[in-house]
């Protein structure tokens, strides 16, 4: 499953919100978590990974969650996303 959202904080996401982002698809152990943008695919599960997206205002970031618990994996980023202020859904 995926959703791509467009990145709203000013501020791009840096290793705060990265690490919401990490933490939450650390809990769902059977599920493998990715984010994708600019062309380069990483996994949600290092904080590195995520920062090395270089993620700023404007830009779209993909979501993707494949495994046991992919919709609950998924539905919970979605929820980081908006209530950290970091994206909004992107169609």
């Amino acid at each position: 499953m995926q959703k791509t959202f467009r990145i709203i904080d000013e501020d791009g996401i840096h290793a705060r919100p990265a690490t919401a982002l990490v933490n939450t698809a650390t809990k769902f152990k059977g599920t493998e978590a990715y984010a994708e943008a600019k062309g380069k695919k990483v996994t949600l599960k290092s904080i590195l990974g995520v920062l090395s997206l270089g993620l700023e205002a404007g830009d779209t970031l993909t979501l993707i969650t494949e495994g046991s618990e992919e919709v609950e994996a998924l539905s919970a980023l979605q929820e980081v996303m908006i209530k950290e202020g970091l994206g909004e859904l992107h169609e």
